[in-house]
Order: structure tokens, then sequence, then C-alpha cells
């Protein structure tokens, strides 16, 4: 009853799948060709770390928007797989057919909740393993395993955002107990739970490391921006090779302490001509004459396989507590 009653929505997931693997398998080879094309070129030139940069350049914006879609996929089965899966049974009524049968209310829904849990690992699984092998030469020439979008997106971790995208969709239709606005408030809290991952727990997973960099002239114009709206002496984008860097304190006086806003705006606003020619041109040495550093929190690229266990079990974590806990009210409260 269970698969009758998921075959089409299956059926559908199917096609759209084979359409997306489809297009990755494409992709992954148009870049393993280009790849082919650039080293018998730069090996030819004896340049291939510029060769390679560009093939990764000429790849990177196609990645990402994929990335961004496969992100997608675990509110997508939250929504239109799991959301109706309790929520439409409440709605028609038919749950008092169902639950007067012979099988309980809970290997009802163990059964029924097993079902889709299967198909959206399996789902994401698939889709991790095609955009990872596709991926593989632009991100082993970018070395930024750790950037938000494709952290996401590849290995193990997209197993356990539609694991718990899979969970979530069916406690919150056994709460809402109408298809619509349970499949609504499925999308809305799991792209909630994929923003708050990586920007707020990701981070914290590991204890990061430290370090003080001081900023010198070269050092600031290797940075992103300077300052804010609220001109705050902070700068944007600064890099630590091998590692992703978590967080970044404001500019620092030798003492330790912030550096003050007036100095820094006049350093940005009217500083002394000097002929410097970098990113920020005179702004630089203005602010690397008040003996500056900043202090670093970065987790290096060697913790990446610790970082996608950590999360994906955390992932898995959350959804055997929400099976649980529908399992539990479905017997006692519905």
């Amino acid at each position: 009853m269970s698969w009758r009653q998921f075959r089409t929505p299956a059926l559908v997931g199917a096609l759209v799948l084979a359409a997306l693997a489809a297009y990755l398998i494409s992709t992954g080879l148009d870049i393993r060709s280009a790849r082919d094309g650039y080293l018998a070129q730069c090996h030819a030139a004896g340049d291939c770390p510029a060769a390679l940069s560009r093939l990764a350049g000429d790849y990177r914006t196609r990645l990402l928007l994929l990335a961004g879609v496969l992100g997608l996929v675990p509110a997508l089965i939250g929504m239109f797989w799991c959301a109706p899966l309790i929520a439409r049974e409440l709605e028609t009524g038919t749950h008092r057919l169902a639950w007067n049968q012979s099988v309980t209310r809970r290997r009802w829904l163990l059964v029924r909740l097993s079902t889709v849990l299967l198909a959206a690992v399996l789902v994401a699984l698939a889709a991790s393993a095609l955009l990872t092998w596709a991926a593989a030469p632009v991100d082993a020439i970018a070395g930024d395993r750790f950037a938000t979008v494709n952290f996401g997106a590849r290995y193990l971790s997209p197993i356990g955002q539609a694991a718990l995208a899979a969970a979530l969709g069916a406690v919150t239709g056994l709460f809402v107990r109408r298809t619509v606005p349970a499949m609504a408030l499925t999308g809305l809290l799991v792209i909630a739970i994929l923003f708050v991952m990586p920007n707020a727990v990701r981070p914290h997973l590991m204890p990061a490391q430290h370090l003080s960099r001081p900023m010198t002239a070269a050092a600031i114009d290797e940075a992103h921006g300077l300052g804010t709206l609220g001109s705050a002496p902070v700068v944007r984008g600064i890099e630590v090779p091998g590692a992703w860097v978590t967080d970044v304190s404001e500019l620092l006086t030798a003492d330790g302490r912030p550096l003050d806003s007036r100095t820094f705006n006049d350093c940005l606003m009217h500083a002394p001509k000097t002929g410097a020619r970098g990113t920020f041109g005179d702004s630089s040495p203005c602010l690397a004459s008040h003996d500056l550093h900043l202090d670093i929190a970065y987790q290096p690229n060697s913790r990446f396989w610790r970082f996608q266990v950590l999360e994906t079990a955390l992932y898995l974590a959350l959804s055997a507590l929400l099976c649980a806990f529908a399992v539990w009210r479905i017997r006692h409260r519905t």
C-alpha cells in the first residue's frame, strides 16, 4: 500500500533525477575534455598553473549553480514526498480507515516513513555522487572544499539533509494536518535549516585553530574589501592557504584593542599621498603604519572529512529524533 501511494511521486522523482544525471554526466565529460585540452596547450607553453586556473574559471559559475540547484533537492523532497504523507490522510479522513485495520498506527507510520526515507536517501546519494564526480577536476584546482554551497552539495552531507527533510516533512504534516500548508511550512523550515547549518553550526563542529596575522600594506591589499556600512575597522575576504577561515577579528592595534573608527576612516578617505599602487592605494600603507594585526580562526582542509561525517551524523540524529517523536505522537495524541 505504501508503494502504491508513493509510486507516482517516485516516478516523477526518478525522471527528474535521470534528466539531472544526463546533464551532470555531460558536464563532467566536458570538463575532462577541456582539462585535457588545457594541459596539452600548457605543456607546450610551460605555464600549466595559469591554464588550469582558466579551466576552473570557465566552469566555476556553472558548477556553483548546479550545487545551488541540488541544494534545493532536500526541500523538494520534504515538500512533495513527505509533507503529504500524514497530512493528506488526516485532511481527507482516510486515516480512520487505515488505522482501523489489522495494521497498527505505529507499523503503518514506520513502513511509510521507511519507504520515503529510503527513496530520499537514494536520490540524494545519486545526485551527490554525480555532482562530486562531475566537479572533481575543478574542485582539485580551486581547493575550496569548505565553500558553503560546495560543502553541502557533495559527498555525504546531502544524504543527511535529505533524511532530515523527509522526517521534518512527515512531522510537519502530522501537526499541520493540511497538505498545502504543510508543504509550504516544510519548505521554509528546510531552507532555514540549510542556511543555519553552514553559518551557525558547521564552524563550531570542531574547535578552530587560531593565528595572528600582521597587517602589512601587502597583506591589506590581499583583502577583498575594507570597512562596512557602519564604518567598522574590518578587513573582508582574508584567506589562509589550505584552510577555511571561520572568523576574523576587527583590525587590532599592538596592545590588542580595536582600531579607532576615526583613524580607520581617515586612512580610507584622507590617506597621505604615497603613490602606492596596491588594491587600496594609499589607504594600505596608511593603515599598516599603525602596527595592526588580525586574530583569525580557521579550520584546515585536512579536517574536511571529519566535518562531513560530523555534519551528516548530526542530520541523521535529528532525523531519528523526529521519526521517534512522530511514532510516539501518532500513537498517543492523534
